[in-house]
């Protein structure tokens, strides 16, 4: 009986542990989508661009411009070319700038 009460246990323990796993990812998308809809959507509606249509958050746009990484993507939200609004860590916390650039990179086709 005790080995069978362990089995249980042990599957019971690693469904909860990837249950939280995925929350957390499930809540971490929700608020990277959140966060792209407050600060990035008026320029960037559907991934596209409103001022330069070559420099859009679509992958062969960014793969264009070497942009690969959620890093790439912060660094240009910290330091952005002329005619994008620059987000300092003040206005977007580094780890929701990480949220969004995941968005970007899992959402923009």
């Amino acid at each position: 009986m005790k080995p069978v009460l362990i089995a249980v246990l042990s599957v019971i323990a690693v469904s909860l542990f990837a249950l939280t796993g995925f929350a957390d990812e499930t809540q971490r998308e929700t608020q990277g989508e959140s966060a792209f809809n407050e600060h990035c959507m008026a320029c960037h509606p559907g991934g596209n661009n409103i001022f330069d249509s070559s420099k859009t958050l679509h992958k062969k746009d960014l793969d264009a411009h070497n942009i690969k990484t959620t890093d790439d993507i912060v660094n240009i939200m910290r330091n952005p070319g002329p005619q994008m609004t620059q987000f300092s860590k003040d206005d977007i916390p580094d780890n929701v700038a990480k949220e969004i650039a995941e968005y970007i990179l899992k959402n923009m086709k």
